[in-house]
């Protein structure tokens, strides 16, 4: 028999977290880790989430969609693409990232941590 599993970020998120500029909601449905993070203009890894985790780029591969807003990533080998709404991703560890322009960025990650200690 199949199953049907869904859940509202908003109204029924299994976690909440807010900190440093960024909200992080994550549903649990069919067995995965969802999350939907917005980051707020001005938002940048190295400067809002290193100093929780520690480490000196992030090293959590992140496989997501970005619904609103851009983001620009540069990983530690040089390379630096930003990605906007619409667009699919999926980033190695080690790198930065930060969010681009003065509106917020959107994402939802199927894979990764954010600011969250692995």
């Amino acid at each position: 028999m199949a199953s049907l599993e869904t859940k509202d970020f908003a109204t029924e998120a299994d976690e909440v977290m807010t900190r440093n500029n960024a909200r992080i909601e994550v549903v649990n449905v069919g067995g995965q880790r969802v999350m939907k993070l917005t980051a707020q203009p001005g938002w940048r890894w190295s400067t809002d989430v290193k100093p929780v985790v520690g480490t000196e780029s992030c090293e959590t591969k992140h496989i997501g969609v970005i619904v609103e807003g851009s983001i620009s990533c540069l990983h530690d080998d040089g390379m630096e693409v930003t990605y906007s709404a619409g667009s699919a991703y999926a980033i190695e560890p080690g790198h930065d990232a930060w969010v681009e322009g003065d509106a917020p960025a959107v994402t939802c990650e199927f894979h990764g941590l954010w600011g969250e200690k692995g």
